[in-house]
């Protein structure tokens, strides 16, 4: 008999964004791989979609994860539809108009309202479902961090373009890589399992001088597309990786080794 290690037939899991660039990416991968996959996102038109493609195995709930309360009700649904999450993947990425200033425009309002979105609203979140798992003494939890929240960024491949690497957005995912490691610590007694993804660059139309900048400095010369990261999320999803916690997954085409 052949066991298949990345097997996830009879698991739930909870993806947070869900219908976003990346997003729907996992939850295609984790469908794939058999699991019931919820798509938490507030954007309802998007994951209508999704989950109208994905089938019974696929349940839309409207989740804002800065909201206790809607964190809550998201829960119950799931609980409702599948039962208790076996999977957390923290991916939405949340966020206020005056995001993506350079450094000297960045207000302290804003900076505040940035990392309160982002980095609380994944705290709020792993909390609750965390606590669940906890319960039920198994669980797995994947963030997904950046690049940017393990070296500085590379302004010169920005040079000339009016965009830029937001400050709010290494802090952040620097964060998000540290209460990755705190809670593999933590919930290990609990046989949970936490890690991050940190993925490079992502492809999304982007202006044609800025993904020349970047591929430059790339080794597999080109940016990440969504599904380079469908591998990375099964199997740290799965039993494949059941040895694996704490643990930070670069995919970014070799960025950071240079």
């Amino acid at each position: 008999m052949t066991i298949d290690l990345f097997d996830l037939k009879d698991k739930t899991a909870i993806v947070t964004g869900g219908a976003g660039l990346l997003g729907e990416s996992m939850c295609r991968a984790l469908h794939e791989y058999g699991a019931n996959v919820v798509i938490a996102d507030v954007d309802e038109e998007a994951s209508r979609k999704l989950e109208d493609d994905l089938g019974d195995s696929c349940k839309f709930v409207k989740t804002d994860i800065t909201s206790e309360k809607s964190i809550e009700s998201t829960i119950e649904d799931v609980e409702e539809k599948f039962g208790t999450a076996d999977i957390l993947v923290n991916n939405a990425y949340p966020r206020n108009e005056k995001y993506g200033c350079k450094y000297e425009d960045i207000t302290l309002e804003s900076w505040k309202e940035n990392v309160d979105l982002h980095l609380n609203g994944y705290f709020n979140i792993t909390k609750k479902v965390s606590e669940r798992m906890m319960e039920e003494e198994a669980g797995v939890i994947i963030n997904i961090g950046s690049i940017y929240g393990i070296q500085a960024p590379d302004f010169d491949i920005y040079e000339d373009l009016d965009m830029t690497s937001p400050a709010e957005y290494s802090a952040v995912k620097g964060g998000i890589l540290n209460f990755t490691r705190y809670l593999a610590s933590y919930l290990s007694d609990y046989n949970i399992r936490v890690n991050s993804i940190s993925p490079g660059g992502v492809f999304n139309d982007q202006k044609k001088e800025f993904v020349e900048n970047y591929e430059d400095e790339v080794p597999l010369d080109r940016m990440a597309n969504p599904e380079d990261l469908q591998g990375a999320i099964v199997f740290l999803a799965s039993d494949a990786s059941s040895y694996v916690t704490g643990h930070n997954l670069v995919v970014d085409g070799g960025w950071t080794i240079k």
